[in-house]
């Protein structure tokens, strides 16, 4: 028999979960056609900003993008794996802003702790949009 799963008031923080994934999917894939079409749009030091050249930095963001827009979706539907899938994308994107906080210092902390917050729901509450 099937464990009933009592539905509180942080599902909020679920669809919240889902809507940040789903911005954050799109921006990574409007990032990666950037940078696969137009790779000198980017500035970036002598030195680089990245280890490897934009157009190959545009196929990762355009890739992960469409996980993210995929299991931002999924989580909807209280898929376990998405959720899983989601909290690995968040962690990716957190590790990313942990990167390129030198480069851009308020909107990294912004993508941090927003990550934290998705991260958290994720985990804790997720189960609670499943059919019990």
């Amino acid at each position: 028999m099937a464990q009933k799963v009592t539905v509180s008031g942080w599902v909020g923080w679920i669809f919240f979960a889902s809507a940040m994934l789903l911005i954050l999917g799109g921006i990574h894939v409007i990032a990666g056609l950037v940078g696969i079409f137009n790779p000198d749009y980017y500035v970036s030091t002598a030195a680089g900003l990245i280890a490897f050249n934009y157009t190959t930095w545009g196929w990762v963001h355009l890739i992960l993008g469409v996980v993210a827009l995929a299991v931002g979706v999924g989580i909807l539907t209280g898929n376990t794996l998405a959720r899983a899938l989601a909290v690995f994308v968040t962690a990716l994107s957190m590790l990313g802003n942990i990167a390129f906080l030198s480069a851009y210092p308020l909107w990294s902390i912004l993508a941090l702790v927003v990550g934290g917050f998705v991260i958290y729901a994720l985990t804790m509450h997720g189960d609670e949009l499943r059919e019990g």
